[in-house]
């Protein structure tokens, strides 16, 4: 190490890194001052290159203190202290250490009063600041008309912070759909920002909009940090934000001696406000940066890496490297042709049962897939067959809010007493609470017939206007059903008029996924209708709820489960035995993330692709099925996904099932 002098004592126990790291590690571990760009591929130990370059600095006389480890969560940075302490003792004692945010929060507290803000602010959770800013709706009259909810302006202001986009440029990107004002919803961001002001208040976004606001006007509080911080260290830089990267680069501007970790091949998050560019730009940014390649892998035997290599070896605009595997030879991974989605939960279900009998325990298993609801039917299958799984990218299929509200006006078109299911749509209309509710049931007699136009009209009667207007587009609805002569394909018919007369912008007024779950509806439907009847799917969801339950109850006695999670989720974990579901086009790639300017197109798509296939240790699935059905009895073809197309057939044993 090169150019400064420390002067602190080093630890007593010297760190044996030539014995622990390989050459890779070492070189990156113990790079010379000035900027640093590590490359750390898939599985190539960047955790412990980041631990070890900790230790290095402080048995090199770099005061504690003078370190920042900036993280994506608290509990990585406690991690990593924790391994170097392990090294050098209790010499990291007083390391700046923890998320962008921690940090943004430490500094603003110290400096509240230049920051402009109280010096006890209070930082809102989610909830509260849903709460203020739909106070600040309602105080601005524009709750009076169709507006977005409040958690999905957060989520706008979130973006446009993270991002330094325009409010205007983001309202036009994301409320495409909606009739919505720019005008107005910066109406209520200002509004927001001035109640939050006057109470002391500050939402999470806030914590590094105003640290970055904090370095910009005032520079001496600005050179201050930039004096103390002699080296900072930012693990999953790839993963970073422009505001961000920006408070990094103003950090660093004085002693430059700034080293990123990242991987720009899992680079999968511009949906949440994640750069791609960031890394990219870094070199250019820092024209005298000293980089390294991570490039040996500990986790995945050949057979798998040889097909990571190859399918994003097609993206353009990255820094093309090779992984390769410490691990000897096993099998191929398997692309597995199936006949149709049943048939690819049957493969799974088989493959898991013959995992297990080869000695794998439940919880060395996983199931990934691009898109929540591609798993709803292997959800099915496997609590019919009894299996214990575990959904780790959210709530399981049938019990998320919006196929809830799907199925309560399915639920009130087979059974008219059906007390839980009215109240559940009718709380859907403005001013509608538990007690309105409650009390128009009571008016209707305990039991509303949806083929009865009658009812319908004498909820309307009521309600005020406001909720009395919504609730007729939600009637509307059931005229499909009171004109229809075969009940059972009228099902389907009906929820679609639900979603065009009222929920799909219900939807998009109310989360800021709405297109998600558009599509799980989407795929509920086409299974409802291969059902023998209504009444065999709502049988069907009734089984799969209860068994959930026990299933739940189940998991908080013995985590030892199958997982079943989005490739999103699942970056950063590794299994044993991966099976990867519905690799065909439209499904993943999913067609409307190559259309949406904000979802990062085909490259990031592939980049997803690539994270999926690194998560396998052992044994990898890639499942294509051949058909995919559309309701009513019909299927359409699948097209392979180009991401399977583009890896060599001679990488992978095809297995044909139906």
């Amino acid at each position: 190490m090169t150019g400064v002098s420390y002067g602190s004592a080093p630890p007593s126990v010297a760190v044996e890194f030539e014995k622990d790291l390989n050459q890779e590690q070492l070189a990156a571990v113990r790079a010379g001052d000035g900027p640093v760009f590590v490359l750390a591929a898939a599985g190539s130990g960047k955790t412990r290159s980041l631990v070890y370059r900790v230790a290095f600095l402080v048995e090199r006389g770099v005061p504690a203190d003078r370190i920042l480890l900036l993280t994506f969560t608290n509990k990585a940075a406690a991690g990593m202290l924790e391994r170097a302490e392990q090294l050098v003792g209790g010499s990291i004692r007083g390391i700046w250490s923890g998320t962008f945010h921690h940090m943004a929060n430490r500094v603003l507290r110290r400096h509240a009063a230049r920051a402009g803000l109280k010096p006890d602010f209070t930082i809102m959770d989610r909830d509260d600041s849903c709460r203020l800013i739909s106070s600040c709706v309602k105080e601005l009259k524009l709750a009076e008309r169709e507006f977005p909810r409040a958690a999905v302006l957060l989520s706008l202001f979130g973006f446009a912070a993270n991002t330094l986009k325009p409010l205007e440029e983001v309202v036009a990107e994301r409320l495409s759909r909606l009739n919505v004002c720019a005008a107005d919803v910066a109406r209520v961001r200002e509004l927001y920002a001035e109640r939050k002001r006057k109470a002391g208040l500050l939402d999470f976004d806030d914590l590094l909009a105003e640290c970055r606001r904090l370095f910009m006007e005032c520079r001496d509080v600005l050179g201050e940090y930039q004096e103390r911080f002699l080296h900072i260290l930012v693990d999953e830089y790839q993963d970073t934000t422009p505001v961000q990267a920006e408070l990094v680069d103003l950090l660093a501007a004085k002693h430059r001696n700034i080293l990123v970790v990242g991987d720009d091949f899992q680079s999968i998050y511009s949906w949440r406000g994640a750069d791609h560019r960031n890394i990219m730009s870094f070199p250019s940014r820092y024209p005298d940066t000293e980089r390294h390649v991570l490039a040996t892998n500990y986790r995945s035997v050949p057979e798998i890496l040889e097909v990571a290599n190859a399918s994003i070896a097609a993206n353009p605009d990255q820094f093309q490297k090779t992984i390769r595997s410490v691990r000897g030879p096993r099998a191929k991974p398997f692309l597995v042709r199936t006949a149709c989605g049943e048939a690819q939960s049957r493969y799974v279900i088989q493959g898991i049962e013959m995992a297990l009998r080869e000695g794998y325990q439940p919880r060395d298993i996983a199931v990934l897939y691009r898109a929540h609801y591609q798993a709803m039917e292997l959800q099915m299958e496997l609590a019919r067959a009894r299996m214990q799984f575990v959904v780790t990218s959210g709530v399981r299929f049938f019990e998320q809010s919006h196929i809830k509200d799907v199925c309560a006006v399915l639920r009130l078109l087979a059974n008219p007493f059906d007390e839980l299911s009215f109240e559940r749509l009718l709380r859907m209309a403005p001013g509608v609470g538990e007690r309105t509710a409650s009390r128009i049931w009571r008016d209707l007699g305990s039991r509303f017939d949806v083929s009865d136009s009658p009812s319908g009209e004498k909820v309307a009667m009521s309600l005020k206007p406001q909720g009395r207007e919504t609730w007729e587009k939600i009637d509307s609805a059931f005229e499909v059903w009171r004109s229809a002569e075969n009940r059972d394909e009228a099902a389907g018919k009906t929820v679609e008029a639900f979603i065009g007369s009222f929920y799909s912008r219900y939807l998009y007024e109310t989360y800021d996924d709405a297109e998600r779950r558009l599509d799980e509806i989407n795929e509920m439907l086409v299974y409802m209708q291969e059902r023998p009847s209504l009444a065999d799917f709502l049988s069907d969801v009734a089984l799969f709820t209860n068994l959930d339950a026990e299933g739940d109850l189940r998991q908080r006695e013995n985590v030892n489960a199958v997982r079943l999670t989005t490739i999103h989720q699942a970056k950063g974990l590794e299994w044993s035995v991966v099976f990867v579901l519905w690799l065909v086009e439209g499904m993943f790639p999913l067609g409307r993330s190559l259309e949406e300017p904000s979802a990062g197109g085909e490259a990031e798509e592939r980049r997803l692709f690539y994270v999926a296939v690194t998560r396998a240790r052992d044994e990898l699935h890639l499942c294509v099925p051949e058909r995919r059905s559309s309701g009513r009895g019909c299927s359409a073809v699948c097209s392979p996904s180009r991401f399977v197309r583009e890896v060599p057939s001679a990488l992978m044993k095809t297995v044909w099932w139906v």
